[in-house]
């Protein structure tokens, strides 16, 4: 087995497949010719690997250009049926799947709404701890800041044990696992697709997502009440899926951060924070060390000590003040009238109805103005602290909060997060709204299983072993042609 800096010529010959393969995708049709500076390859190397992609069925010609003089040449272009991913997004809403090819066109898609997440009803009494957002995955916590002051008038809500908080947003395992079972069913048999043809199936969940050999992914979500949910292990048993469709699960946060990367308002940035402004919040961090992304646990920064109760349990989060659900609560409690019995983002419309009427002669509602404009303050100032300890260069919000709330709100926000950041990186940060719409969420979990094919430099996963293959059989598959 040939080794060179320390890479065997199977890891040279997959870089060189991804390398090509990527390419293609981001920036085709290209011909060959084109193809060799763009990835930094011979034309020898290129050739061979072209031959390999279109022999595999994953590359086609499509159509051909003039060249200076010469023959015409042939482009190429990836084949979108080539292959399949899902995308699931398990929201506070809603569980939504969707299925995609290997250009991320949509095929098929179903949603499933959870009946429990119902605004006004069942609440907890006051007093009682919370439950909490869409906290991401895989990051740290951010550092604490006591700010910004209450706004004139509003009381600051007890210590614990004496604040008003929501009840806690339990998602009933079986029923979120059913609900990926039948959508992953449904949306397969809508387009046709045989499950073999998958390349993955990836999971968008609230909370933090670490990764055992034993059980795969699995779930801490302290604010919908999983604790240590082996997720993974309980949909391949579940969803019978042939054990070669490989299973992904990360923070939603971070699906959403990877999707506007690769195809949104990120797109060329070297670093960058993508907010995901739901019923919680939450956000992930792209820097060029880590380039997919690393979930931050934004929404339980400290905002203010001893402040309201946040959904997690502890006192003064941001999201304890910028959730949307947090957002309904103040809304309620200084005597607005939210809907009752409606899921919360028919409740957040109602209250933006109420603050800016469209209806010449109405009167905005001051209270639900007042608690939009505090809000913007919270938000701003969650947000000066990634500027100050990041640096980036974008920040988008997305998530279906955000984007109800959408322009409207968005100056406010950056005015003050530049009141409460550090002139320096402020004065070098862009702050907008994600491109991607309310499917991002979905459409990042799509990527996961597709990044993890590019990697393999356009090989499917291998089905999943019992144990270690024996040193033989290794040796050989290192010097099997590739």
């Amino acid at each position: 087995m040939a080794v060179r800096n320390g890479r065997t010529v199977r890891d040279l010959r997959r870089g060189n497949r991804t390398a090509v393969l990527q390419r293609l995708y981001f920036d085709g049709p290209m011909s060959r010719f084109e193809l060799g500076p763009a990835t930094g390859l011979s034309s020898g190397s290129v050739s061979n690997v072209v031959a390999e992609l279109v022999a595999d069925g994953l590359v086609e010609e499509a159509g051909s250009v003039d060249s200076d003089g010469g023959r015409p040449r042939t482009l190429l272009r990836v084949v979108p049926d080539s292959g399949h991913m899902i995308g699931v997004d398990v929201g506070e809403t809603r569980v939504r799947v969707e299925l995609f090819d290997l250009t991320l066109t949509e095929l098929a898609r179903t949603e499933r709404p959870l009946e429990r997440q119902r605004y006004g009803s069942d609440r907890a009494p006051e007093g009682e701890g919370g439950s909490e957002g869409e906290g991401p995955s895989e990051g740290e916590g951010v550092a604490a800041a006591d700010r910004p002051p209450e706004r004139p008038g509003h009381e600051l809500a007890p210590a614990p044990g004496g604040g008003p908080s929501s009840k806690r947003r339990e998602y009933d395992v079986d029923v979120i696992v059913g609900h990926i079972r039948d959508g992953i069913a449904e949306v397969l048999a809508e387009a046709g697709i045989a499950p073999e043809r998958l390349l993955g199936v990836g999971i968008g969940v609230p909370g933090i997502v670490a990764r055992t050999p034993e059980e795969g992914a699995v779930v801490h979500g302290q604010t919908i009440g999983w604790d240590a949910v082996p997720l993974e292990s309980l949909l391949r048993s579940s969803c019978r899926l042939p054990d070669t469709v490989p299973y992904f699960a990360d923070n939603g946060a971070r699906t959403l951060g990877q999707a506007e990367m690769w195809f949104g308002a990120g797109r060329g940035a070297r670093n960058a924070v993508v907010v995901l402004f739901g019923s919680g919040v939450g956000a992930c961090l792209v820097t060029e060390d880590v380039e997919h992304g690393r979930s931050v646990e934004w929404g339980h920064l400290t905002v203010r000590v001893r402040g309201r109760r946040c959904r997690c349990g502890a006192l003064g989060c941001l999201e304890a003040y910028a959730g949307a659900e947090a957002l309904l609560d103040r809304w309620r409690e200084e005597g607005g009238r939210p809907p009752e019995g409606t899921d919360e983002e028919t409740a957040l419309t109602a209250m933006l109805t109420a603050a800016y009427p469209t209806e010449d002669g109405t009167e905005p509602d001051p209270v639900a103005l007042a608690v939009l404009e505090e809000t913007a303050e919270y938000l701003g100032a969650g947000l000066s602290d990634l500027i100050n300890l990041f640096q980036p260069e974008r920040i988008l919000i997305g998530g279906w909060a955000g984007l109800q709330l959408g322009t409207r709100f968005l100056p406010a926000v950056r005015r003050h997060a530049a009141s409460y950041a550090l002139r320096y990186p402020a004065e070098r940060v862009s702050i907008d709204l994600g491109r991607l719409g309310p499917d991002a969420v979905t459409v990042g979990a799509a990527i996961l299983p597709l990044a993890d094919f590019f990697a393999r430099g356009g090989r499917r996963a291998e089905p999943v072993s019992e144990g270690p293959s024996p040193a033989w059989r290794t040796a050989l598959e290192e010097r099997a042609p590739h």
